[in-house]
């Protein structure tokens, strides 16, 4: 396993819209693990292959949960190809942040229900229903295979000011 580096606003892969994943192969189950790595690191709760310059329908999720001892049981989760096949009228918002956008969280209006379809490291094809942080948080990953950051739900004025600041720090970082 490795750790990849996290690319960052402004960077144009991330308006890639990411290409299905056609088999299941050992490159991607080592992609998997580099990514699972690599969000582990960051710290995040998922990450979409094109967040490490990889433009392949996969995400990498874990939205562990404490147990009675106060510990954290990890929930590690692939989604190969994953699509959301309906989603509610019903809203819900939640702060959102992403590693590729660091350190800027907003509060973002999403549907709170969501079904969808993926396919899993053994090639098995799932349906399952999301509500509450796993709808939330699939649809954030999904729009990233699809070219689309949370940032695109805000308004443009806040879009426009964090764009702005993470392309002058762009340039910073260059010279």
């Amino acid at each position: 396993m490795a750790i990849r580096e996290i690319i960052i606003l402004p960077d144009k892969q991330l308006r890639l819209v990411s290409r299905p994943i056609e088999t299941v192969t050992p490159e991607i189950r080592k992609l998997a693990d580099d990514m699972f790595e690599t969000m582990y690191d960051a710290p995040g709760i998922g990450l979409a292959g094109i967040q490490i310059a990889q433009p392949l329908r996969i995400i990498t999720m874990d939205l562990a949960r404490r147990d009675e001892e106060g510990e954290l049981t990890p929930r590690p989760r692939i989604f190969i190809n994953p699509e959301i096949l309906s989603a509610s009228e019903e809203l819900s918002t939640y702060e959102e942040g992403c590693l590729s956008i660091p350190e800027y969280y907003e509060e973002v209006e999403r549907p709170a229900r969501v079904r969808v379809r993926f396919t899993d490291l053994d090639g098995k094809v799932h349906e399952e229903d999301a509500e509450g942080i796993y709808a939330t948080c699939i649809q954030h990953e999904i729009d990233h295979l699809n070219g689309v950051l949370f940032v695109d739900h805000i308004s443009k004025l806040k879009r426009d000011r964090v764009v702005k600041k993470f392309t002058k720090a762009a340039k910073l970082a260059a010279k």
